[in-house]
């Protein structure tokens, strides 16, 4: 049975006192338990105070076959800023918007290059989901039809060779399907439509609840993960984005990404979106998964 936890973002204490919490104990350098496995959601780097920990932690479990994980949009902004393609250029271009997330993590590693550089390889043989059967985890939304382009694109390889990765950056199909898998679904508006949020700034995109049927709903409602309110209006259905609903006798599905601070996480009886926005709450959440089909509020743990 697994233990699925959610985005670290450099929390190494926290982590310890959750392993300890879930009955993990100490195996040298890492965590263990006798009958059960962790799965973590992506983004152990950036914002927080123990990253190198973090990694290492994390790391060390899942090469001990204690842990599994998924990529998380931080972990490939950094595999973008620090992989050059043959002519010794960054695959990413070293942009205020691409390089100020990353500014603690590359603090961190500053005096440990080689060691930095290991970690990024290592970023690269992390997979962009897992579906265990009867159970699935991702880093932001599912959706087979992108999973089917991923797999195309990879051809095979079981980690993110430097060809896949010029395609992202290139090719619109698998842009969009990698997007979306690891930073979720977002609504894009069009130029023509103004859009406040309750602090009366602009809003051109924001990310969406990707498992609903979007008709007859408003803004507001639809609305998931963002750090601001939309305003209660009726969405056009001129301008209805796409959504991919998740039947409800799909296996459940674990998220990260979305930095929830309210307390309800289990969105439909099989999605849960375990990121508790562990920077803004100094909160890290857990569900401990014993084989249920619908999920239970009493399997959550937070510490």
């Amino acid at each position: 049975m697994y233990d699925i936890i959610g985005d670290i973002h450099g929390h190494y204490d926290l982590l310890v006192n959750m392993l300890t919490q879930l009955g993990y104990e100490p195996s040298g350098a890492t965590y263990k338990h006798p009958e059960r496995k962790v799965i973590f959601t992506g983004d152990f780097i950036n914002r927080g105070p123990k990253i190198r920990k973090t990694v290492k932690l994390i790391r060390g479990m899942v090469e001990n076959g204690d842990a599994q994980t998924v990529l998380g949009n931080h972990e490939l902004n950094a595999i973008l800023s620090a992989t050059m393609d043959k002519s010794g250029r960054f695959l990413q271009k070293h942009l205020p918007r691409f390089q100020l997330p990353l500014m603690k993590t590359l603090e961190e590693y500053k005096n440990y290059p080689e060691e930095f550089n290991e970690t990024i390889k290592w970023f690269r043989t992390l997979p962009i989901y897992l579906d265990l059967g009867n159970l699935r985890v991702v880093h932001g939304a599912w959706n087979d039809a992108h999973i089917a382009t991923v797999q195309q694109f990879m051809n095979g390889e079981t980690s993110l060779k430097k060809s896949f990765l010029k395609a992202y950056l290139s090719n619109k199909e698998l842009s969009t399907a990698l997007n979306e898998l690891i930073k979720g679904v977002e609504m894009q508006l069009p130029k023509d439509l103004l859009l406040k949020d309750s602090k009366g700034i602009i809003r051109r995109n924001f990310r969406i609840k990707w498992w609903e049927v979007p008709t007859e709903k408003t803004f507001k409602k639809l609305s998931f993960g963002n750090q601001f309110e939309l305003p209660a209006y009726s969405i056009p259905k001129e301008i209805l984005p796409l959504t991919y609903p998740y039947a409800l006798d799909a296996p459940p599905v674990f998220l990260g990404h979305y930095c929830l601070n309210k307390k309800k996480l289990i969105f439909q009886n099989n999605i849960c979106c375990i990121d508790t926005c562990v920077v803004r709450t100094q909160n890290l959440t857990a569900y401990r998964w014993n084989g249920e089909a619908q999920l239970l509020e009493g399997n959550l743990i937070r510490i």
